[in-house]
């Protein structure tokens, strides 16, 4: 079940997280829009740091995460997929809790972090996660696997899909390299696959 990292994961942040007072007045005005809780997430107070990239990846990135056309269960399958297999423990955290609003069970968490042959999936998610892991090890998804998910899934939502796990897959790179830490109120790979 542990997908080991072949280098350790920064223990501290390579790029700082923005705050109030660190940020000019274009980079509060940015972030005051992605305010949750009364506060800034890690991932978006260190991606800020670079205004004109993060006002280009925002939009897109809420496309992907909001308004996409795979049902939310199945993206946030992707989404926790991609982030297991690129050990990128920020995301993976943040996922399992939106995971869980979009239906996800404790039990399917950990399935997805089994891989495609785990007992705790169905075979519809089991296809899913056969999908994110071929387009993680070869960046194609096989015949068989888009004949399968063509039975299910529109032209539209196929190409979301294949969008999904490359954003995500982009977005823990990042967070990887940059040593994005976990925010306070997030549990991390241990905590959330021993519940």
């Amino acid at each position: 079940m542990s997908a080991v990292p072949s280098r350790p994961r920064p223990k501290s942040p390579r790029i700082p997280p923005l705050t109030e007072s660190s940020a000019s007045p274009e980079q509060q005005q940015l972030m005051q829009g992605l305010k949750r809780k009364g506060k800034v997430w890690n991932v978006f107070a260190t991606f800020c740091q670079h205004t004109l990239l993060a006002k280009y990846w925002l939009p897109f990135a809420t496309y992907v995460l909001r308004d996409n056309t795979v049902p939310p269960r199945e993206r946030e399958i992707l989404i926790l997929r991609i982030g297991w297999l690129c050990q990128s423990e920020y995301e993976w955290a943040q996922h399992v809790r939106i995971g869980k609003r979009a239906g996800l069970t404790d039990d399917e968490i950990r399935g997805i972090s089994e891989g495609a042959e785990s007992a705790r999936l169905n075979a519809a998610d089991r296809l899913l996660v056969r999908a994110t892991d071929e387009l993680h090890q070869d960046a194609c998804v096989s015949d068989a696997t888009w004949q399968a998910l063509s039975q299910v899934y529109t032209q539209s939502q196929l190409v979301d899909l294949v969008f999904t796990v490359g954003q995500y897959n982009l977005v823990s790179m990042a967070l990887n390299s940059f040593g994005v830490q976990l925010d306070d109120d997030l549990e991390g790979f241990e905590k959330t696959l021993s519940n």
